[in-house]
């Protein structure tokens, strides 16, 4: 029965309290047996029965739960770094898209790339995202656009997650945006969409969710609503990528479909603020797209403040969030979405969890749930945010086996 000792400063992060309180202890210790955490609280107060197991020092830095970025679009073919350099000489998200970049792009060439080839990618990935102080990862579709395609990205994350000891929650996004083979019938790529793939994503239990862009410029609402019910009559519980561009009421639909979760959320409305928070879905600020896309960031205090749970996540893609990095969203959640370090912490652990339904079993340093947690080079929230440099992840658990 393993123990991490000597931890100077613990955020447990439980789900109770507001977006603030991470209930941390000072001077305290871990302890777990196989792959679920036993007894936690100040070393003074360890049992006996634990004073002679295997210990981990932890040389009075700072242990948290296992970060959790739960947004990414993880396995894509290619990259898009002429888009950078269009968007910082003032070219516009919507811009770049009608000039034939975007997603599509990015559709283009995850299509030619084989099921390997994408999972050597995303793997890849993997492996620099752990060293961060990720333990678990949302992981979308949406950039195959057929039938075979979605299927195939979704099969790399089955693989992945059989392989990887990091944890892997797999979505479909199949309504992403309209293919270019259906750009004059987008009723017939909506009903594909509806009538095959929720179908057989749900049939060989691909993924768990299933998302959507709602956006003027992707998706209406109607179309929207339609899709996602659905895919919820199939058994995925329904996300939305809302309000990012526009203020179309994506919020408001995620509040109706009583979704996990409602993710960018830049032009959101008071209306959908007060709606979210009624129907309890989780709000998911992508710092980093607005960083990449020249927007303005959404101001999460106005969610926090109106009572919406806020998570912080990526939204790793190889367009408008070319960057794994989720300490640095976190950092930016702060600079530009006015939250706490102590705000961002809570929303990178058990406000994540509970925006891909997994606050039960990770998310949280508690007595019964998985031994998920990190060791950060600092001595407490405040310190890692303010003198930021990087991950400072010196070693990570997953299920109680060191990840890093």
């Amino acid at each position: 029965m393993p123990i991490l000792r000597n931890i100077g400063f613990l955020a447990m992060c439980k789900d109770e309290g507001g977006q603030g309180e991470i209930h941390p202890i000072k001077n305290a210790a871990i302890a777990w047996q196989d792959d679920t955490i036993s007894w936690v609280g100040t070393e003074s107060d360890l049992p006996s029965e634990y004073k002679d197991e295997e210990a981990f020092d932890a040389k009075e830095k700072m242990v948290i739960p296992g970060l959790i970025d739960c947004h990414t679009h993880l396995a894509f073919g290619g990259w898009r770094p002429d888009e950078f350099a269009m968007r910082v000489q003032g070219k516009s998200y919507l811009e770049i898209a009608k000039a034939g970049g975007g997603i599509l792009s990015t559709v283009k060439e995850t299509r030619k790339d084989s099921e390997d080839e994408l999972y050597e990618k995303a793997a890849g990935f993997l492996k620099e995202i752990a060293r961060l102080g990720v333990t678990t990862v949302e992981c979308k579709s949406g950039y195959g656009l057929t039938v075979k395609d979605e299927l195939k990205s979704l099969r790399v994350y089955q693989r992945l997650a059989e392989d990887q000891l990091i944890q892997i929650v797999g979505t479909f996004l199949g309504a992403h945006t309209i293919p270019p083979e259906y750009k004059d019938n987008r009723q017939a790529y909506i009903d594909l969409v509806i009538e095959e793939m929720i179908p057989e994503v749900a049939e060989q239990e691909l993924a768990e969710f299933c998302d959507i862009f709602a956006e003027e410029s992707a998706f209406t609402i109607e179309e929207s609503r339609r899709i996602l019910t659905n895919a919820k009559a199939a058994g995925l519980t329904p996300k939305l990528h809302a309000d990012q561009l526009t203020s179309c009421g994506g919020a408001e639909l995620a509040a109706e479909m009583e979704a996990a979760s409602a993710d960018h959320l830049e032009k959101i409305s008071d209306a959908g603020i007060e709606a979210m928070a009624k129907a309890g879905v989780v709000g998911v600020t992508l710092p980093l797209a607005s960083l990449y896309t020249q927007e303005e960031p959404l101001n999460c205090r106005k969610l926090v403040d109106g009572g919406v749970e806020v998570a912080v996540a990526t939204d790793f893609n190889p367009g408008s969030a070319p960057s794994f990095d989720l300490p640095l969203a976190m950092m930016l959640a702060c600079n530009q979405g006015r939250m706490s370090p102590a705000e961002v912490l809570k929303g990178a652990t058990i406000y994540a969890a509970k925006a891909i339904k997994k606050d039960i079993q990770v998310g949280s340093i508690e007595k019964g749930k998985l031994a998920d947690f990190a060791i950060i080079d600092v001595p407490n929230p405040d310190f890692w945010m303010y003198h930021y440099k990087g991950a400072q992840c010196l070693r990570s658990f997953k299920k109680g086996r060191k990840l890093i």
